[in-house]
């Protein structure tokens, strides 16, 4: 029997993903922490934040996990306890990096909508203090999660593999939790988002038409150097938020059908639409955590330089590892 379509793209696309993302976010890091791309301390502090959840999400949920784990269905990855820790990091990761996300399109929101209270809001202090806060409650949000699988089978007093407990599925409280949390992760992160990048696109539009309106007036035909920053700065916030917005839409568009018709689980039937449509979810939410790098290199000049220095860097430096040694045979 032919084995489902949405499990030969899964076993594709996944060690693909993981190849280009884990690396990709590695790079990010690097070129944030010199620090040398212009950006003021918030913003950095904020994408700096977004790319050690996504290189979580790489590293934890793609390579180990959906990668690893599916090549690899007997190994260590199958005891429960590593079981239950991989899915409980996936899920945190997940949540870190929704509300990373939120936490700089609201900093945006107040650099661009709030001047008054861009000043005391808008500084590194503010970013590392809702970072912090952010991950702390993301991990104390999930620690039920370790209580929600149990083990499938003991094999010489050895538990393996994970399977959702059949509380989940009866106890009220289990289900309330599981509304909050999914909510929290996938449907709340997603309606900000939308919200205040509305509101954002609202100011600016006011702001650009009063400011031509006072530009023409005093007949100054040279470019507007303040439209000109921000329009630097709200691409790199659409670009961002957007590019999630558009990548979780399907994850948000089957929550909302599987949850409202009451056909979350599918007992293994791999053609059921539902199934394939929350797979194809999971597919682009990962995706979404790998196209950060992509966003900054298009929309940032002093990152995409910092990032030809970083790949130059192996064969820079061993150029000049070549050229030391000669020099040292030369003098000798």
């Amino acid at each position: 029997m032919a084995r489902a379509v949405i499990l030969q793209i899964k076993e594709i696309f996944y060690p693909l993903l993981a190849a280009f993302g884990v690396p990709a976010n590695l790079m990010t890091i690097v070129i944030l922490s010199r620090g040398n791309c212009g950006l003021s301390k918030c913003i950095s502090a904020y994408m700096m934040a977004m790319a050690v959840a996504d290189l979580l999400i790489m590293v934890i949920s793609v390579l180990l996990y959906q990668t690893f784990g599916f090549q690899f269905p007997n190994s260590f990855l199958s005891y429960t306890a590593v079981c239950k820790f991989i899915l409980y990091s996936g899920f945190v990761n997940l949540d870190m990096s929704a509300w990373f996300t939120v936490s700089f399109t609201f900093d945006r929101f107040v650099s661009i909508c709030c001047p008054n209270f861009k000043e005391k809001y808008c500084t590194k202090r503010t970013a590392t203090t809702i970072i912090v806060t952010a991950f702390t409650l993301a991990y104390l949000k999930g620690v039920p999660m370790f209580f929600s699988y149990e083990a499938e089978g003991v094999i010489d007093n050895v538990p393996w593999g994970c399977r959702t407990t059949q509380a989940v599925y009866t106890l009220p409280a289990w289900s309330v939790y599981s509304w909050m949390q999914s909510g929290s992760v996938v449907l709340l992160p997603f309606a900000l988002m939308m919200l205040f990048n509305c509101l954002t696109v609202r100011r600016i539009l006011l702001a650009n038409r009063v400011r031509r309106g006072l530009r023409s007036s005093g007949n100054e035909s040279q470019s507007d150097p303040e439209v000109k920053n921000r329009r630097q700065s709200i691409l790199l916030l659409f670009t961002i938020s957007g590019s999630y917005i558009i990548l979780w839409l399907t994850t948000v568009g089957s929550f909302a059908a599987t949850r409202m018709s009451s056909t979350v689980f599918y007992q293994g039937d791999y053609s059921n639409p539902g199934y394939i449509a929350t797979e194809c979810g999971y597919l682009l939410k990962n995706l979404s955590s790998c196209t950060n790098t992509c966003t900054y290199a298009a929309t940032q000049r002093k990152f995409r330089g910092e990032l030809k220095n970083v790949l130059k860097f192996p064969w820079t430096y061993f150029s000049k590892l070549v050229k030391n040694k000669k020099e040292f045979k030369t003098n000798q």
